[in-house]
């Protein structure tokens, strides 16, 4: 393993056994994405192709291979140009699984330095978001791993939070302006750009309103500007694939999760969209396509609010958690708080990073099910283990103790274990201290006589004895500085003397 390597942003578990196929496990790190076989550990594919392929050229030469970290921020931010988006459009036009990845090729930059958002549809169709271009892109998963990218979709503004709809067919993405939108996972290959023309300028004032000199001579420059629209009109920019915006908030969108509500006796099966925001709300939506109307403003935090679980097997219970030094725990359809949970070295500033609910039927030397919320703070090496007990009380059960920050975790099934991705390059409780050596990027714990024990598992020493993709030797300050903003920039939403930093 090289001396400074990525570590593994997300990570996520695909369980294909029902149809008969291997499961694997998908992460990233860096600008790459990486599928693994979850039983062996054996790597199947990264993606994109194209950057591994250019190193291998340049060390083919002779030269230095190229990294995005070693080319200046200003050229690695390059966005797509209208050509580019028409480009993107025809690729859109196509039906999804038909498109080619020769196509895709065309004006696709490779101009983002990490995916911070990665989710799973019906286990084949992979869908990511790069960061710096704002795209969102969705491939297919095939039965050997390999990845094939079906399209690329740029959004207005960049992402915050990526989900699924309950029937994994739609895709709910929020944007850093609090709006969220919804689209097809596979473009139907019907959809047609409207042609919207911006409206022309025309100045309000006139010779019989303006009197001196200097507006006169204003007010003949806007006319001129106004001939010059009329003369090269331009049309007004908009997405150029289907969707929807569906939801708008007025602060930062910081989280977005889908959950369904059970029929009962009164009513039946609902959809909910429920989104956090950077000033302490907690929206609930009807799911689409009603999601114009809200049911309630969950309303208890203090602080800005960045991640939102509602466990798997207690649909009717939310836990939030951000700023503040405490979790909530809610009944978001009636909007009650439940219960509130101060966290450790609750006396200092803290971060909830991730809120994740992890179920197992059954696990190794256990005959009960297992069933635990996770919770991890930013720029910490503890992983806070709690059980939702009866009368959905959040107990706190143990703390996991990891040789890095905690940055994502993943639950093996059919092992009854977690996979945690720490922080390689970082030293630990800290979110700017870098090590001069990295260390293994995953840690591997299972339960055992109702405990989370680390074990070692032979699919996770083959991933780490592997490593992830290099880091350069040198590195400026300034692009330390971005790729720390990368991993950690929840902390720098909180509000300072009433004012945001």
């Amino acid at each position: 393993m090289a001396s400074l390597q990525h570590p593994f942003q997300c990570l996520r578990y695909v369980n294909r056994q029902p149809v008969g196929q291997s499961d694997i496990l998908l992460a990233t790190a860096g600008q790459n994405l990486f599928s693994y076989d979850a039983s062996s550990g054996q790597r199947l594919d990264v993606w994109p192709q194209s950057v591994n392929a250019a190193n291998t050229e340049d060390e083919s030469s002779g030269a230095a291979p190229a990294s995005e970290d070693q080319a200046p921020p200003e050229k690695r931010r390059k966005l797509s140009s209208p050509a580019e988006d028409q480009n993107n459009a025809e690729i859109e036009s196509k039906s999804g699984p038909e498109v080619k990845s020769n196509d895709l090729k065309k004006g696709d930059s490779n101009a983002w330095t990490n995916i911070p958002l990665l989710t799973v549809s019906h286990g084949k169709y992979v869908v990511i978001m790069t960061a710096e271009d704002k795209c969102v892109r969705v491939l297919s998963l095939a039965e050997d791993g390999k990845f094939q990218q079906l399209s690329a979709r740029t959004m207005p503004k960049k992402l915050g939070a990526l989900t699924l709809t309950p029937d994994e067919n739609t895709l709910l993405c929020g944007d850093k302006f609090g709006d969220v939108y919804a689209f097809p996972v596979i473009p139907s290959g019907n959809y047609v750009k409207p042609q919207v023309q911006a409206k022309p300028y025309e100045p309000s004032a006139t010779n019989l309103t303006v009197h001196t000199k200097r507006n006169l001579e204003s007010l003949e420059q806007q006319k001129r500007q106004a001939a010059l629209a009329k003369a090269n009109p331009e049309e007004r920019v908009v997405l150029n694939f289907e969707h929807q915006l569906i939801i708008g908030h007025v602060s930062l969108l910081t989280d977005l999760i889908s959950a369904t509500r059970p029929a009962d006796s009164t009513a039946g099966q609902r959809s909910y969209i429920l989104t956090a925001d950077r000033d302490e709300h907690i929206r609930v939506s009807r799911g689409v396509p009603q999601a114009h109307v809200i049911e309630q403003f969950c309303f208890g935090h203090t602080s800005f609010v960045s991640s939102l679980c509602v466990p798997s097997w207690e649909s009717k219970v939310l836990i939030s958690g951000g700023g503040d030094n405490y979790l909530l725990v809610w009944n978001w359809l009636e909007n009650q708080i439940l219960q509130k949970v101060p966290l450790p070295e609750s006396e200092a500033d803290v971060t909830v990073s991730r809120i994740w609910d992890i179920s197992f039927s059954s696990a190794a030397g256990d005959a009960a099910s297992v069933k635990t919320i996770f919770v991890a703070l930013e720029g910490s090496t503890k992983l806070l283990c709690y059980s939702l007990e009866n009368g959905n009380a959040l107990i706190l059960q143990d703390t996991l103790e990891l040789c890095g920050n905690v940055l994502g975790l993943t639950a093996i099934d059919p092992r009854g274990s977690i996979v945690v991705s720490v922080d390689t390059v970082r030293q630990p409780n800290s979110t700017s201290d870098w090590k001069k050596t990295s260390q293994p990027p995953l840690e591997t714990f299972r339960v055992s006589a109702g405990k989370w024990a680390p074990v070692e598992d032979s699919m996770v020493l083959a991933i780490n004895s592997e490593g992830t993709s290099s880091l350069p030797e040198t590195l400026e300050q300034k692009q330390k500085n971005e790729l720390n903003d990368a991993l950690y920039s929840l902390g720098k939403l909180r509000k300072r003397d009433g004012i945001y930093d």
